[in-house]
């Protein structure tokens, strides 16, 4: 079970109409369109719900695809992974580990050293900046 759990109403009050869309209902975003896409800056990208931890700028990569995407999360209690058999597709579906947030989805088709490409919407991630000192990035 999620460890950050609002209810709807909670979550609306909260996000925006895009995130509300993208990390409640499973929205996406349209390509080329979100804040974090060329970001070059070194730190953190967090759920924008819950500010749980998820993907490194180490692990960012341009895919071309026009939404963030990155090769690895950040730890096993970043991410889940789920069939997603919708529009009839399959696909992997990446939520939030704590608190189900719909991220984007997961591919095995990248030349990085996973293989993978998690191709995350802007929308679901919040950035926080490395400072120059060589400290990990505070919430």
């Amino acid at each position: 079970m999620w460890e950050a759990i609002k209810t709807e109403d909670e979550w609306k009050k909260t996000l925006t109409p895009q995130q509300y869309n993208v990390l409640r209902e499973k929205g996406t975003e349209p390509a080329f369109t979100g804040k974090l896409l060329k970001n070059k800056k070194t730190g953190m990208y967090v759920c924008a719900a819950c500010g749980n931890p998820l993907f490194s700028s180490d692990t960012k990569f341009d895919s071309g695809t026009g939404w963030p995407s990155f090769w690895d999360a950040v730890s096993n209690e970043s991410v889940e992974l789920h069939a997603d058999n919708s529009f009839g597709m399959r696909r992997v579906e990446v939520t939030c580990k704590k608190c189900g947030g719909h991220l984007g989805h997961l591919f095995d088709d990248s030349p990085t050293p996973t293989g993978q490409r998690f191709c995350i919407n802007s929308v679901s991630l919040d950035f926080k900046e490395q400072k120059d000192s060589g400290e990990k990035p505070k919430d």
